[in-house]
């Protein structure tokens, strides 16, 4: 069934996306697989062999010791580290005020039959930490401070060997228990299977290049993983309100993080959409990034206009949008009409890049149109929420007969004499 969002003769699109060339995900899943059986047989000394292959560079020891995280802290200028921070306080705040909302459950829900749920901390965390284009120094922060609000035991980091050092710092700052200098796939498989110096996790979280997303994908079972996230996306929902000079400068933003970003305009106005265009060549010829903003404006940049607001929405939703800001006249209204987005920003004031930095809510997003199911990342990615049940002879009584009878109709002998059993027992007392 073809998914549709809006009647055709509702969306024109004033600028349209390329056509996404076909990635040769063949290829890409083949050198992972190898990878992973590498360092699952080989550990640290496959480790280190693919770190020479793609980053160049290796340290003697894996592991970054705490003379190391100190001498990164020293290296941090004032104002970099008060602002880091900063940012951690707000991802720390916020993540514990999630947490609060997680409750435990304990109801009787007949009388004898007592069932609830515990929320139990995830024992062990890998986080990876790209280097990426940019040093990112909120990013350990998004993926880090969670997880030890939660209360998971050991929380590692892993980010490539090249990572400026300010990203170590980060890690520090953000209560990594230990921090090892691996990337790629090669990090994923580490801290998926455990190497000589690299323990095995219980769940790794964090974004990456495509040779980790698929690394993830590989892995993903007997150790757990936050989600699989492509590149970055930015879209603004806006009607005559908006503010060209504004959007640009946002969609922009968000573009210089990799040429295959997603940036787009769905709007109701026609002049918006048109100026907005116009905006954003023009800031490109200022830009210092625009090698790279440019390319993702030209490939990837979308202005979408909509003959009313219901196929705006329409069309937002069916896009699902990792960040998805709201330039209406009435911002709030319009937010609560929005189903499909990783993260909303409502009002004008609200960009992403506050939260991308350092403003609280988490920056790790669904992306793909994936915000159609599924939420980012959260302090409740890092906990698990398990039932439980107890019975008393009452409970018993209750439940015993209709399980005992729809084991009998399901054929299920061991499960109707398992059934029956305890309610035998009363009987018999």
């Amino acid at each position: 069934m073809t998914r549709t969002f809006a009647r055709p003769e509702k969306i024109t699109f004033v600028k349209a996306a390329r056509e996404d060339a076909t990635a040769d995900t063949a290829a890409i899943e083949a050198t992972v697989k190898t990878i992973l059986s590498d360092v699952r047989e080989k550990g640290d000394a496959a480790v280190r062999s693919y770190a020479m292959t793609f980053d160049k560079s290796c340290p003697d020891v894996l592991e970054v010791s705490k003379a190391e995280r100190m001498q990164a802290l020293d290296l941090l200028d004032h104002q970099t580290r008060e602002d880091t921070e900063f940012a951690i306080g707000n991802v720390r705040s916020f993540a514990e005020a999630q947490l609060k909302t997680i409750l435990p459950l304990e109801v009787e829900l007949r009388p004898g039959l007592h069932l609830g749920h515990r929320v139990i901390p995830i024992e062990t965390i890998g986080a990876y930490v790209p280097g990426g284009r940019y040093p990112l120094l909120s990013a350990p922060i998004m993926t880090l401070v969670p997880a030890k609000v939660a209360g998971c035991a050991e929380v590692i980091a892993c980010l490539p060997p090249t990572a400026h050092p300010a990203m170590i710092a980060g890690c520090h700052l953000s209560g990594a228990d230990r921090i090892f200098r691996v990337g790629g796939a090669q990090a994923i498989a580490a801290m998926a299977y455990g190497t000589e110096s690299i323990p095995a996790v219980d769940k790794v979280v964090g974004p990456g290049n495509a040779f980790v997303n698929e690394a993830k994908r590989q892995v993903f079972g007997p150790v757990g993983i936050d989600q699989l996230a492509g590149p970055s996306e930015i879209f603004v929902v806006a009607d005559e309100s908006g503010d060209p000079e504004m959007i640009a400068t946002d969609l922009l933003a968000q573009a210089e993080h990799d040429i295959r970003t997603r940036v787009g305009l769905i709007t109701t106005s026609r002049p918006l959409a048109e100026a907005t265009a116009r905006e954003v060549e023009r800031q490109l010829t200022t830009l210092s990034t625009a090698a790279v903003a440019g390319q993702a404006w030209a490939d990837y940049g979308t202005i979408v206009l909509c003959a009313d607001e219901e196929a705006m929405l329409a069309y937002s939703d069916f896009i699902a949008a990792e960040h998805l800001q709201v330039h209406t006249s009435d911002p709030h209204a319009t937010a609560r009409k929005l189903k499909n987005y990783g993260s909303l920003f409502i009002g004008t004031m609200a960009s992403v890049v506050y939260s991308d930095k350092c403003c609280g809510t988490n920056h790790t997003l669904p992306t793909m149109a994936a915000g159609r199911y599924t939420g980012g990342l959260w302090v409740g990615s890092y906990v698990k929420v398990c039932t439980h049940q107890w019975l008393d002879e009452r409970g018993v009584a209750a439940v015993a007969p209709p399980a005992t009878r729809q084991s009998a109709t399901e054929g299920m002998e061991g499960h109707r004499r398992a059934a029956a059993f305890r309610l035998s027992r009363k009987q018999l007392a």
